[in-house]
């Protein structure tokens, strides 16, 4: 297969909701179509397995609960799927945030019984700052759900975006009886299965026009769906391929990831209707991902202990233009060397498979032998253009991090170092008093957990967290103010980051304003500038 076409057959895409909406059992139904796994639950030749492939951390398995982005590839009808499963508790979502500047669409899952919930509206407002598509999974409604009207007025009115069913559900929970497909006309039938690892729910397909259909169905019900689809050719929004890729219209589905209802329906409807990779804007102009020659990408997380045996780093990279060759040199914008990526990898959650090449919108795994940051572009050499910056967030919480055993700061100190690169962490030390405190920021305070589990069973490190009465934190713009110099700053902490840039932490707003006003010309920043 040539160049071009290999890249016009990747698709990229995260997946985005509200804890517990369905996500990450969407992802695992997928997964089972492209034959990435064989059952929900488990890696291929892992039959032992329960847990779901994309949560792969042992905090994840213990908790149930997804606390970072997973890239999950494999191929399903001639198209290769780059999938990022995100975490959907908001203590993570700066992890999700960061792995929305590498996908090309979103796929929002929102649960049928709840509607519209506040993580999904903050990470929608993510993806229409970058203008990307965003396809939306109705799930659960074998479980009762609300109105479909109600949850289309509520997706319009909250989160600001025109919507367009694809299909239409017929009954909800015990009544739920399958989904009407609107182009063809034709009733998918729901039926109940064990859900397992089972690939599908039993299907059976009755055209809207056919006698069989009330008979299956009953009066009520198919009254109801013909009543819906009135007003639906009426009333709502068609079709309208610009206005997707725009980011203004979502193609809106209904199904039952945990049964599996709908899955193939929708995955084969938005492979059709999603772009291959798109451009991306640089500090000199737009990139062409067909530019066969002049491969690039950039750096969107870094992950410590993948391996823990070996505590090795790896470094996850979004191929944004042309080929990735793994025998030539690179050249790494931010250090300005150049040298070949090792072990670059194709990833499935923690399984990886070395490889020779990739292509614009595949994302691989490279190792990290500790140059590289995120936000960070590589690209080929005689190329020293960069990306755009990927957002960092102002941590909301902080604690002094303290170890419990003084004979293991080594690893406390490598441990700690190594985990802050991540950027799920954010790590400073006293501006003055005692150089070997600690003080760690997190946007959300399950992060602290994180941190403690992960520094206990990846460095084998024990360690104590002090909670500090700090909400908010602001770098000094000038990098040699002494801080030692300001006024009235006794209700707050001075600190530096690991770069030595001053800065200052508060327990309230009124705070920053009262400094500000005692001191002339000082400015304070919420954001790091880089």
């Amino acid at each position: 297969m040539d160049f071009k076409n290999e890249i016009k057959r990747r698709r990229t895409f995260a997946i985005i909701s509200h804890p517990d909406a369905g996500k990450t059992t969407l992802t695992e139904k997928l997964l089972l179509f492209g034959g990435a796994i064989n059952t929900a639950g488990s890696v291929k030749g892992k039959a032992n397995s329960k847990y779901a492939v994309s949560d792969w951390m042992g905090i994840e398995k213990e908790r149930g609960i997804s606390v970072t982005s997973s890239v999950l590839q494999f191929e399903y009808d001639d198209y290769c799927i780059n999938i990022l499963d995100t975490p959907g508790h908001q203590d993570f979502s700066e992890d999700t945030y960061r792995t929305l500047m590498a996908a090309d669409s979103a796929v929002m899952v929102i649960d049928g019984s709840k509607g519209v919930e506040a993580q999904t509206i903050k990470l929608f407002k993510v993806c229409v700052m970058r203008h990307i598509p965003i396809f939306t999974f109705i799930n659960k409604m074998d479980l009762e759900a609300r109105e479909p009207f109600d949850l289309i007025d509520e997706i319009e009115n909250v989160l600001g975006i025109r919507s367009c069913p694809i299909n239409w559900p017929i009954g909800a929970g015990k009544r739920f009886k399958g989904v009407y497909d609107r182009n063809t006309e034709n009733v998918s039938m729901f039926q109940a299965v064990s859900v397992g690892g089972a690939k599908g729910a039993a299907e059976n397909t009755l055209s809207v026009h056919d006698e069989a259909l009330k008979a299956e169905i009953g009066d009520e019900l198919y009254d109801k769906l013909m009543e819906d689809i009135e007003l639906l050719d009426g009333a709502a929004d068609e079709y309208d391929q610009e206005k997707v890729d725009r980011g203004e219209l979502t193609p809106m589905f209904f199904g039952s990831a945990l049964t599996t209802f709908g899955v193939r329906t929708f995955l084969e409807h938005f492979l059709k209707a999603t772009n291959p990779p798109l451009p991306r804007l640089t500090d000199e102009g737009v990139a062409d991902p067909m530019e066969e020659e002049a491969f690039s990408g950039f750096i969107f997380k870094i992950q410590a202990n993948m391996n823990k045996a070996h505590h090795d780093r790896i470094a996850f990279m979004r191929i944004a233009t042309g080929r990735f060759d793994a025998s030539k040199d690179v050249y790494h914008v931010q250090s300005g060397r150049k040298f070949k990526l090792s072990q670059p990898q194709q990833i499935m959650a923690d399984d990886r498979k070395i490889i020779e090449e990739a292509y614009a919108g595949d994302v691989i795994g490279v190792f990290d032998p500790g140059v590289f940051s995120i936000g960070d572009t590589i690209c080929a050499p005689g190329k020293k253009f960069t990306y755009e910056g990927i957002p960092t967030f102002a941590p909301e919480h902080f604690a002094r991090l303290v170890p419990t055993d003084s004979m293991k700061r080594k690893q406390f100190t490598k441990g700690v170092t190594q985990l802050a690169r991540e950027g799920a962490i954010q790590i400073f030390k006293d501006y003055t008093l005692d150089l070997s405190e600690i003080i760690v920021g997190v946007v959300g305070v399950l992060q602290f957990d994180v941190l403690k589990y992960r520094l206990e069973n990846e460095y084998n490190c024990e360690v104590r967290l002090e909670p500090l009465p700090y909400n908010y934190i602001r770098w000094v713009k000038d990098k040699t103010l002494d801080l030692n110099k300001l006024k009235r700053i006794s209700d707050c902490k001075k600190v530096k980051d690991m770069d030595d840039n001053p800065l200052l932490l508060f327990a309230n707003e009124w705070s920053i304003r009262l400094i500000c006003e005692h001191n002339e010309g000082l400015e304070l920043e919420e954001f790091k500038k880089n």
